[in-house]
């Protein structure tokens, strides 16, 4: 009785329209190309279930919007694939309300086990070509599955979620807290979807400054892959770094010689990196300067940038302006970035806040505002508070070192920048 209330209801529609619109079922079956007698059983729920195609003709023909068409005809199907049909054209429409409708009706079908019909929409999603349909899509499996307790599917779509939000580099942190809720279920992840969460997530830590947490992440990676790889060496990589922005280059000795032994060819030859910079923070700076030179030149082009940071750092501390300059002259070269992640704008903002150091130290203070703001727009486009704040200090302590007034133009590039990431 509800389903032929609710047939009704979608007959109604289209009843309704034609006679406000003044246009015979004659006329209406003319212009859109479906029978007199279809139209007339579809508008008295005589036809049980109208093809879509059939109500695209007529929604087009009598100015209804699609998206109400289909608002209704969801109401009353239960076949999975015609729901699955329905899902496809919600998501070309862009309608994240109908996607919704639709997963949960899929979801409600009766014919079907909890587990057969997650997995089934689960399935589907990894068809999805956009992400802001498959968020919505996970969004439905994540809240049927806590319902039911199914644990398996909460962890496989708040994976999902976290590996499309992830991709967000202003919203990093964000993304990393929704990935620290995955910790709890993945005894519900397979091995594989395991060691990529484990990985992913010790890179985003190490990409936000979270350097303890990379480091343990990397770690329980570690310990689930038994194979060697490519990406395994990189997050081995990723903890030495973490240890050394830690300042625990004990730590890092340990750890250098550990992946040294196990034959990580991506630590091994950073190996005279990191003992430069092990030199550079243990009071022997002039020892380190000459060996992080001879990183800086035989760096790949995308590997450039962090080393010429450290070389800069280590420079402006023994104030060693003659070689900053040589330095910062090849700019276009250190600055060159092949893939932008947040690490690597950050450590675009950290060259600019270092360059602006160097050009106030030599006179050149305009620059040296310029290229603090510089640094500050980088900083704000991963949300990177910390860094935007040294920035800040640093131009309001050259000013006050200087005896200047700050000008009112100054201040306000200043605010535009607090304003961009208050808003997120």
């Amino acid at each position: 009785m509800a389903e032929s209330l609710t047939f009704t209801t979608l007959g109604e529609l289209i009843k309704g329209k034609r006679t406000e619109l003044g246009v015979s079922l004659s006329e209406l079956g003319r212009v859109s190309g479906v029978s007199k007698g279809v139209i007339s059983k579809i508008e008295t729920g005589e036809t049980r279930r109208p093809e879509l195609k059939t109500l695209k003709s007529l929604s087009e023909a009598l100015e209804i919007p699609y998206e109400e068409i289909m608002d209704r005809y969801i109401d009353i199907e239960h076949r999975i694939d015609i729901l699955g049909e329905l899902l496809f054209e919600s998501i070309e429409l862009s309608n994240n309300q109908l996607i919704t409708k639709v997963s949960q009706q899929i979801m409600e079908s009766p014919n079907e086990d909890t587990y057969i019909i997650l997995q089934h929409l689960y399935d589907l999603s990894s068809t999805v070509a956009d992400n802001e349909a498959k968020l919505t899509i996970y969004d439905v499996i994540i809240k049927y599955a806590r319902l039911h307790g199914v644990p398996k599917y909460i962890a496989k779509g708040l994976l999902q979620k976290y590996f499309i939000e992830s991709q967000n580099l202003k919203k990093k942190e964000e993304s990393f807290k929704s990935g620290e809720e995955i910790l709890y279920y993945t005894d519900f992840l397979d091995q594989e979807e395991k060691i990529n969460f484990y990985y992913l997530m010790a890179f985003d830590a190490h990409g936000i400054g979270k350097y303890e947490q990379c480091i343990k992440l990397g770690k329980m990676g570690h310990a689930e892959d038994t194979t060697d790889n490519e990406v395994k060496e990189r997050v081995a990589l990723a903890i030495c770094n973490a240890y050394s922005r830690m300042g625990n280059y004990t730590a890092l000795e340990e750890h250098l010689n550990r992946y040294a032994e196990l034959n990580f060819d991506f630590v091994i030859k950073r190996i005279k990196y990191y003992r430069a910079i092990i030199l550079s923070n243990t009071g022997q700076e002039f020892e380190a300067i000459p060996l992080l030179k001879e990183c800086v030149e035989e760096a790949e082009d995308n590997h450039r940038l962090h080393r010429v940071n450290d070389l800069l750092e280590v420079l402006l501390k023994v104030n060693d302006l003659y070689t900053a300059q040589q330095i910062l002259d090849k700019e276009e070269k250190n600055t060159f970035v092949k893939l932008f992640t947040a690490y690597k704008i950050s450590e675009l903002g950290k060259y600019y806040r270092l360059k602006g150091t160097f050009l106030v130290r030599n006179g050149l203070f305009n620059q040296g505002m310029e290229s603090y703001l510089k640094a500050m727009d980088f900083y704000s486009k991963i949300n990177d508070r910390s860094g935007i704040m040294k920035c800040s200090e640093k131009v309001y302590a050259h000013h006050n070192e200087q005896s200047k007034v700050m000008e009112l133009g100054l201040l306000k590039r200043l605010q535009e920048v607090y304003n961009v990431v208050n808003k997120g």
